[in-house]
């Protein structure tokens, strides 16, 4: 709001002057857009794409995978994505999701692993609503 009131002040001296400039630049055709507008459609899809690209991990998670010397295979970081996806439709905000002997928090909405837990006698989890194994 700030950026636009100084542009505003820098370039007009009145919001009637700012409106007048604006209705006679569309009367001559000219667009003050610099990309072409995108429909909500569109916008709807790229924002669901974006939750569908794959799992992130937080930085806690990246520190954690290192400091236990977790390492995922790329059949088990599939298999922690299939679980998320299921765990998704259930209805599952933060899972716990089992995969082999490694357990990992999710946050389901964000797609992304929270914290990772490898082969631990004493593990407690708090704060998850659902746990999918597989």
């Amino acid at each position: 709001m700030v950026i636009f009131v100084n542009k505003l002040n820098e370039n007009y001296s009145s919001i009637d002057q700012m409106a007048g400039r604006l209705l006679n630049s569309q009367k001559k055709g000219i667009t003050h857009s610099a990309t072409p507008a995108l429909s909500f459609q569109e916008i709807l899809d790229n924002k669901q794409s974006e939750k569908t690209e794959g799992l992130k991990f937080s930085k806690h998670a990246n520190q954690r995978l290192a400091t236990r010397n977790i390492n995922l295979s790329a059949e088990q970081m599939e298999r922690l994505e299939n679980l998320t996806t299921k765990a998704r439709e259930k209805g599952i905000r933060e899972s716990l999701v089992m995969v082999d002997n490694m357990a990992f928090i999710v946050n389901v909405r964000n797609n992304t692993v929270i914290t990772a837990v490898g082969d631990s006698a004493d593990s407690i989890f708090t704060n998850i609503d659902g746990a999918v194994i597989g």
